[in-house]
């Protein structure tokens, strides 16, 4: 499974913007892939708006120049909800600093002037997270959830994509569940070389790919028997795992929980999830668990 798999790349879907003449000027189109703008960004400091927001953060990991006028791009404006309220993408330069080696030159000249530091304080080892260690473990043994019916009883029900649209409750429950998801996926936080990336890129990388997998979920039946959806975030998770992530999404989405802690003490699978993990991340099982399982 390829982590670089994880961004379109823009190159491929750059096209020249000028048009011939009997192009409407007023059309309101992406200029990276020419289709229509389904989440506006703008780019910061030369206020270009004609982008789509998954098309720009695409093409600016690539290059931070803005595709329009080739000004360095430090930032993107999306998801506007008023001229005062909206969100920003900080985008990381990709152009060389002239200054430096100047400046790590400069700094070599007062190493010598740096007051002793204090013995770092012994940590603790960091707790582990149960959940998390749960979910990668459906993952890793391809678990699909039970399916529950929807009825009164169960207060499950159908959700569909214009739900979602149109109710930003949906919107927020379908973001905390893909946020805590994504964190299963060790690939996403490793560059195509195998080491761990930086905090900053590891952050804007997930909530880019966060806010492409909701664009999705509003626009795209996670269950349609053409396998678009599927299809998408495969580019991203892979095929056996973007199947199962929807299979998941869905289950959650039509829940009526609102929290994944809240689904994670109720859904059920196959067989039962191990009782911890040890420190290697191998499953223990409790020995009443181990004895149902063996009999099953």
């Amino acid at each position: 499974m390829r982590s670089d798999l994880l961004f379109i790349q823009p190159s491929k879907y750059l096209v020249e913007t000028s048009a011939g003449p009997d192009k409407d000027d007023s059309e309101d189109t992406c200029v990276i892939c020419l289709s229509p703008v389904t989440e506006r960004a703008i780019t910061v400091p030369c206020n270009h708006w004609t982008f789509d927001f998954i098309c720009l953060v695409s093409w600016l990991q690539e290059r931070s120049a803005c595709p329009l006028c080739k000004t360095d791009v430090t930032a993107v404006q999306y998801d506007w909800v008023s001229p005062s309220d909206f969100k920003t993408y900080h985008v990381r330069s990709t152009i060389p600093s002239s200054s430096s080696s100047s400046t790590s030159r400069s700094y070599g000249r007062h190493s010598r002037l740096a007051l002793p530091r204090r013995p770092p304080r012994p940590r603790s080892p960091p707790r582990r997270d149960i959940a998390l260690m749960h979910r990668r473990y459906v993952y890793r043994y391809k678990l699909y959830s039970f399916h529950v019916g929807s009825n009164r009883h169960s207060q499950y029900q159908e959700v569909t994509p214009r739900d979602i649209a149109s109710s930003p409750h949906l919107q927020y429950k379908a973001k905390a569940w893909i946020r805590r998801e994504l964190r299963v996926f060790g690939f996403l936080h490793s560059d195509p070389a195998g080491g761990p990336v930086t905090g900053v890129t590891t952050s804007g990388n997930l909530e880019v790919l966060l806010s492409y997998i909701l664009a999705i979920v509003k626009k795209v039946d996670l269950k349609a028997s053409n396998g678009h959806a599927e299809n998408l975030i495969a580019e991203s998770l892979g095929r056996e795992n973007a199947r199962l992530f929807l299979h998941e999404l869905n289950a959650f989405m039509r829940s009526p929980y609102t929290r994944p802690e809240e689904w994670d003490r109720n859904v059920e699978y196959t067989h039962l999830l191990p009782h911890d993990f040890d420190d290697q991340g191998r499953p223990l099982w409790r020995k009443e668990l181990l004895r149902n399982i063996r009999e099953t």
